[in-house]
C-alpha cells in the first residue's frame, strides 16, 4: 500500500467574540478586532506580527492580515521570557 502524502498545514479564519482569528495550526499568525458593541465605529482594525491596520470592511482587514503574513511576520508569543527573546 503506497504511502500517502502528509499534506501541508493551511492557515484559516476563526470567528471569535468581537475579532476573527488567523490560525496555522495553534499558532495564531494574526487578528481582525472590533470595538465594543454600543461604541463600535465601523472599523476593523488587523494586526499580524508587528503590523497593524484599519479597514472599513472586513475582507479588506482580512486581506491585509494575509498580506502582511505572506510577507513573513508573524506573532510573538505571549509568555515567552525575556531571556528567550535575546
Amino acid at each position: 500500500m503506497p504511502k500517502s502524502a502528509k499534506k501541508a498545514k493551511q492557515a484559516f479564519w476563526e470567528r471569535g467574540y468581537l475579532a476573527h482569528g488567523y490560525w496555522l495550526g495553534k499558532e495564531r499568525l494574526g487578528q481582525v478586532r472590533l470595538g465594543p458593541k454600543k461604541e463600535w465605529d465601523g472599523i476593523y482594525r488587523w494586526q499580524a506580527g508587528d503590523r497593524a491596520g484599519e479597514a472599513s470592511t472586513l475582507e479588506e482587514a482580512k486581506r491585509g492580515v494575509e498580506q502582511a503574513v505572506l510577507f513573513g511576520t508573524s506573532q510573538l508569543p505571549l509568555f515567552q521570557d525575556a531571556e528567550e527573546r535575546k
